[in-house]
């Protein structure tokens, strides 16, 4: 999986680049048009369009029948069980083919979100006295077989100065701990656990030190099937450790409503179903 984000990362990282110059709306309103498209066409080959035309045909003639035949009850409530009927078979023929498409459309929405959902932690200045509740917590959360009898350490560098002591809840299976930025640009924090240790990378200062293409964030490192979704760090890879993960603040969408990963998904998606539905008639698709 990881090697898979990676090569779709140094792809989107050649497509994105240009249009970020122009607005990062326009790469979230564009991807989606194309992806609404392709999907479409990719649709209208694995998806069976005679048998979806067949079944449109038959409920517009149930639905005739119902129209005709009205007065007569035996007749109406045969009519509207095989419009029931038919309408279970056409969404069936019509669902089972974006299955497959789910996949691609997980990995394109999770680049999105990784991109443009999030802006780096702000900045503090060092020479004021830090104070609980400063900079941002991570957390961590154990697996059921976490080794909570060995040490747990969370090493920051230099610029990422602690603010609250590690704390450590065994029966919740977490542990915290604060930190405050007071340099801009990447910041790892290693943590230390059972004679493993994985890092963290945190970003920091104002949103250009990401550059052009937009340099991805991404709040969690976690393990299993949600990593589909992330693909901006590798899968986790400290034993006993289901996540790491801390809230970067999300990022306004510009001319476009809304901030972060729901605004993102939600103009994309909109995009999608526009640019798709656009396309029906011109690339003959029965849906």
């Amino acid at each position: 999986m990881d090697a898979v984000h990676r090569l779709i990362t140094r792809l989107l990282d050649l497509v994105f680049g240009p249009l970020e110059r122009a607005g990062t709306e326009w790469v979230i309103l564009v991807s989606g048009a194309v992806f609404g498209v392709l999907a479409l066409w990719i649709f209208k080959y694995i998806s069976p369009q005679d048998a979806i035309r067949r079944t449109k045909d038959r409920i517009k003639g149930n639905l005739i029948e119902i129209r005709l035949y009205q007065d007569n009850l035996r007749l109406v409530t045969a009519a509207i069980g095989k419009v029931l009927w038919a309408n279970l078979r056409y969404l069936g023929l019509n669902l089972g083919p974006f299955v497959p498409l789910a996949i691609p459309f997980a990995l394109l929405a999770g680049q999105l979100v990784v991109r443009y959902a999030y802006d780096p932690i702000p900045i503090q200045a060092q020479e004021s006295s830090p104070l609980a509740g400063d900079g941002v917590t991570l957390k961590l959360t154990a697996q059921p077989d976490a080794p909570w009898s060995a040490p747990l350490e969370f090493s920051p560098p230099g610029e990422l100065l602690p603010t609250s002591p590690l704390l450590r809840i065994p029966e919740q299976g977490v542990a915290y701990q604060a930190f405050r930025p007071t340099g801009q640009g990447l910041h790892e924090v290693q943590i230390r656990w059972g004679g493993q240790s994985t890092l963290k990378p945190i970003w920091a200062g104002p949103p250009e030190v990401l550059g052009v293409p937009r340099v991805p964030l991404q709040p969690l490192r976690l393990r299993g099937w949600e990593r589909i979704l992330w693909p901006a760090e590798p899968g986790m890879d400290l034993a006993g450790v289901a996540r790491i993960e801390f809230a970067y603040p999300e990022r306004d969408q510009g001319w476009l409503p809304g901030s972060g990963p729901l605004a993102v998904l939600l103009w994309f998606v909109v995009a999608s179903f526009v640019a798709g539905f656009a396309a029906i008639k011109p690339l003959r698709v029965q849906i």
